[in-house]
């Protein structure tokens, strides 16, 4: 039963950083894009997150 309940901790402790990474990518993308957007400044536009 140990082996059991390890491999479920592994598979959930896997799921858990599997969504994590998912939602950190995505929390990138959206600031980059709200920062580098339409309404950016010049300067904005050209500074190294934007590149």
């Amino acid at each position: 039963m140990k082996s059991r309940q390890t491999l479920a901790t592994v598979a959930v402790s896997a799921l858990c950083v599997g969504i994590l990474v998912l939602f950190t990518d995505v929390e990138v993308q959206l600031v980059r894009w709200v920062n580098c957007g339409v309404i950016a400044t010049e300067a904005e536009k050209n500074s190294g997150v934007c590149r």
